[in-house]
Parts: structure tokens; C-alpha cells; sequence
């Protein structure tokens, strides 16, 4: 017998997640310097980790024999305390990516729905299938969430319904007032997960917490990847009821989130300095890579998350070109969106070279054509 034959149908079939392109592997295959790389691929935050965080990590590398802080424990208090929660009304994860993975545990079953936009986070879909549910996708309009849409595809079967706000990879965002209603309309068998993972790019966020005061079936997903640049130490939560958090911890594995993880967001925490920074740089870049692509007559997705969809004709084509010249961007054909890259907001000289390089193929020896 073969592992094929043995390993369960659904195994077989599941997709795999792609990353962007990490700076070494291009680096590799196309014979460049790595120091002449930049990566806007992957949403990272340009400005690398919080000050604070990196001085916490580096204190809690010092203690790397002992075992984490299997409950985090101070994390929860200190984000009880952010929210005004109760710490048991919080699950910490490997990333917000973990939590996603949890709710699949906790709630999915082979034969299941889950509802989601697309194009969304490619994560939820993976998720789903891997439990052997159906994915029950509703097209973006105007590359928003159509509530309303999204509200008429739940069935009896349906169990989770994921909207991603500002949502990833469009960088749009729905209201407060649109998310609480469709929040308070969902039907009694289901739970509304919210995924927030750009929501502090937001000038005035919403705020879901209503919902969880009023005992919806509703939890919130954040992540310390991207406002406070923690994005290789995997660290993200989940905030809802303590009873939905309770069911969460139970099918969550012990010592998830590493003690370095732990200290770095127990820091980056009360570093609102660097958080603010970051947004305001990002609403700059954002104005920034606006103009420059309305230079080049391209259009793009108004986006209010750090990154920006730019409608290239090939994506591919372009995601490969700018590859060759140092320039890593993300093609979205597998979101459905073959004319489209999806460029990461960088630092100014960034977000200028990335205009420059796609100027440069636009505008080459064969530009018109392209």
C-alpha cells in the first residue's frame, strides 16, 4: 500500500497555500543580490518589528529553556484590559491563522457550510475543505462585501460565515453600521467570524464589541503581524464570549504561541507610538502608489489596508518582470484576478522604485503590446 491509498479523499485534493516569494528564494533562482531585493508581497510591515517588541523578545530569548506560557496568560490580561474584557473572553494563536484552523475544529464537519466573499483570505476556504465542508463562495461587488448576498447564501447547513473587513486582497472595508446589522441578523445556527487582521490600519476602526455584550455568536480576529511588524514570531487572537473562547482552548494545542511571540506582543502592546507611526506612513504610501498608478493610467482598488490591487493587464507577466529587476509583488490569478498584482504599501523610496520598475516594463520596447 501506498500513502496515497491510505490517507484520507480529502487530503488528495486540498489546495495548497502560496506565499509570497520569500527575498532568498528570488534571490537563488534569478542570480541576484539579496541586499537589492525588496519584498511587497506579502503585506509585512515596511517598518520591521516595534522597538519595544524587539527588546522584549530579545530579554525572553534569554529564558529560551523554559516552556511558554502554555494559557498566555499576561497577554490576555493585558488585552482584557485594551478592550475592556475579560481575559477569558480571549484565545491567542500561531497567528490570527491558527484561530481560523480552531473554529474548523471546533465547529466543521465533513458535509458543512461556510460562507465567505470571494475573492477573501484564501486561508478560510482552505480551512473549510480541509474538514471536508463546502465553501460557499459570494462574489465581491465592486470588490466589496455584499452583505446581503453573503446573508442570503446561509443555509440550514451553514455553520461559520467569515468576512474579512478590510478585506484581503481588495483592501476594501465595510461600515460598522452594515457589519453590526448583518451581525444581529445572522440566524441562530451560525457564527459570524470577523476578521480584523487590518483593522488598525483604519483611521476610526468598528467596533463589533456590542455584539459580544448582547451573547451573538460572533468573534473577532486580530493579528500582530502586520501594524506592529511581528510577522515571523506568529502571533494573533481571537475575542468573542467566554463560552465561545472556552470551546476554542479546548481543541487548541498546548504551548502554541512561543514565550518570544508572547513578550514581543505583550510589548508591541503598549507601543501605540510606533502603531500610529506605521498607520500614518501607510496612508501616505497608500496616496503615494494612488498617484503613481493614475500616472500610469492604470486603475486601481481604492484599499484602506496596507497594500493595493493595480490592474495590469498580465499579471503574471508583470509579477515576473518586476521579479527579474529585484521587485517582488503577488499575482492574484489564484483569486480570480488575472489582470491584477497586489503590491504591498512600502517606504517611500519603495513604493517610488516599485513605480519606477513597472514603468520601466510598461513603457519598454514592446510597451504597447503589454
Amino acid at each position: 500500500m501506498t500513502f496515497d491509498s491510505l490517507v484520507k479523499p480529502s487530503v488528495r485534493t486540498q489546495p495548497v497555500y502560496e506565499p509570497g516569494k520569500p527575498i532568498e528564494d528570488v534571490a537563488r533562482e534569478l542570480g541576484l543580490d539579496p541586499a537589492g531585493i525588496i519584498k511587497l508581497a506579502s503585506n509585512e510591515n515596511p517598518w520591521g518589528p516595534s522597538p519595544k517588541a524587539i527588546a522584549a523578545a530579545k530579554r525572553a530569548l534569554e529564558h529560551g529553556e523554559l516552556y511558554p506560557d502554555g494559557g498566555c496568560f499576561a497577554l490576555r490580561q493585558k488585552l482584557a484590559g485594551k478592550w475592556g474584557l475579560g481575559a477569558d473572553q480571549f484565545v491567542v494563536g500561531n497567528g490570527s491563522n491558527e484561530i481560523i484552523e480552531l473554529l474548523g475544529h471546533a465547529f466543521v464537519a465533513e458535509g458543512d457550510e461556510v460562507v465567505m466573499g470571494a475573492p477573501a483570505f484564501v486561508v478560510y476556504k482552505l480551512v473549510t475543505l480541509l474538514f471536508g465542508a463546502k465553501a460557499v463562495e459570494v462574489p465581491l461587488v465592486n470588490h466589496r462585501h455584499d452583505l446581503a448576498k453573503i446573508a442570503a447564501a446561509i443555509t440550514p447547513r451553514t455553520k461559520l460565515v467569515y468576512v474579512c473587513t478590510p478585506n484581503n486582497p481588495t483592501g476594501t472595508a465595510n461600515t460598522e453600521a452594515e457589519l453590526l446589522a448583518f451581525a444581529r441578523a445572522l440566524p441562530e445556527h451560525v457564527v459570524g467570524v470577523f476578521d480584523e487582521a487590518y483593522a488598525e490600519y483604519l483611521e476610526r476602526a468598528p467596533d463589533l464589541r456590542p455584539l459580544i455584550a448582547e451573547g451573538r455568536k460572533v468573534v473577532c480576529l486580530r493579528t500582530f503581524s502586520k501594524i506592529y511588524g511581528l510577522a515571523s514570531l506568529r502571533v494573533g487572537y481571537g475575542y468573542g464570549s467566554a463560552d465561545l473562547c472556552a470551546l476554542l482552548n479546548r481543541v487548541r494545542q498546548p504551548f502554541n504561541v512561543n514565550a518570544i511571540a508572547q513578550a514581543a506582543a505583550l510589548a508591541a502592546l503598549d507601543d501605540d507610538a510606533f502603531a500610529e507611526k506605521t498607520a500614518r506612513e501607510n496612508r501616505a504610501g497608500l496616496a503615494q502608489l494612488e498617484r503613481g498608478c493614475a500616472e500610469l493610467g492604470l486603475e486601481v482598488v481604492a484599499s484602506v489596508a496596507n497594500f493595493m490591487l493595480v490592474r495590469v493587464g498580465d499579471g503574471t507577466a508583470v509579477f515576473q518582470a518586476l521579479q527579474r529587476r529585484g521587485v517582488i509583488v503577488r499575482p492574484v490569478r489564484s483569486y480570480g484576478m488575472p489582470e491584477w498584482v497586489r503590491v504591498t504599501v512600502g517606504t517611500p523610496e519603495q513604493n517610488s522604485r516599485f513605480l519606477a520598475e513597472l514603468r520601466h516594463f510598461l513603457q519598454g520596447p514592446a510597451g504597447a503590446t503589454r
